[in-house]
C-alpha cells in the first residue's frame, strides 16, 4: 500500500491507547515517516525522568511549544504519520485525523503490562497526567483535548487489536483515494 500523493495522517490518543503502536505500524505499512516526538522523548534528550518533565511543564511553558512546534514541523516536511496526544488538533493539514479512545482501566492495565508497576500508583499517576495534559493544552493553544468530534474516524481500542485498527485507517484512507494498493 502506498500514497496517491503526500499524505499526512494525524493520531491522537490518550496515554496507553495505543497511539505509539498504531502510528508505528501504520507509518510501516504506508511506507512514510513517523513522527512521534513526546515527552518521553524530551526527557530523555534533557536527562530527566517523563514526571520531572510532567511537573517542569506545569510552570514552563516551552516544554510543550517545543514538542508540538517540532512535531508539526516534522509531519509537514513530508508524507508522515504524527503520533501524539494533539496531533488532530495542531496538524491543520492532516489529510486523515484519527482518535483512539480506551477506558481508563483499559489504559492503566496497558501501561502496567508496558512497564510493570503498581496498578492502583498507575491508575493515579494516568489521572493526573490527563489532568496536567487537558490543563495545559487549554492555557496554552484553547484545547480542549476531551473534545475530539470532530476527528475522522474515532476508534474505541478496546474492541481491536492494533493490526485491525491498522487495516481500518489503511480502509479510510483508501476509501479518500489517499492510497493505492492493499
Amino acid at each position: 500500500m502506498k500514497p496517491v500523493n503526500e499524505v499526512r495522517i494525524a493520531i491522537s490518543g490518550k496515554s496507553g491507547c495505543g497511539n505509539t503502536t498504531v502510528s508505528t505500524m501504520l507509518s510501516k505499512k504506508l511506507g512514510i515517516k513517523l513522527v512521534n516526538f513526546t515527552f518521553r522523548q524530551l526527557a530523555q534528550e534533557k536527562g530527566l525522568t517523563l514526571a520531572q518533565v510532567i511537573e517542569n511543564a506545569k510552570t514552563d511553558d516551552s516544554y510543550d511549544i517545543t514538542v508540538d512546534t517540532r512535531q508539526v514541523e516534522l509531519a509537514k516536511s513530508e508524507s508522515s504519520v504524527l503520533g501524539s496526544r494533539l496531533a488532530i488538533w495542531v496538524l491543520k493539514e492532516a489529510d486523515l485525523k484519527v482518535y483512539l479512545y480506551a477506558s481508563d482501566q483499559t489504559r492503566a492495565v496497558r501501561i502496567f503490562n508496558r512497564e510493570g508497576g503498581d496498578i492502583e500508583e498507575i491508575k493515579k499517576f494516568t489521572a493526573m497526567r490527563d489532568g496536567e495534559d487537558s490543563r495545559r493544552y487549554q492555557k496554552l493553544y484553547q484545547i480542549d483535548n476531551n473534545d475530539y468530534e470532530f476527528a475522522d474516524l474515532i476508534i474505541d481500542t478496546a474492541k481491536y487489536n492494533p493490526k485491525q485498527i491498522v487495516k481500518i485507517i489503511c480502509r479510510e484512507l483508501k476509501k479518500r483515494k489517499l492510497v493505492k494498493g492493499f
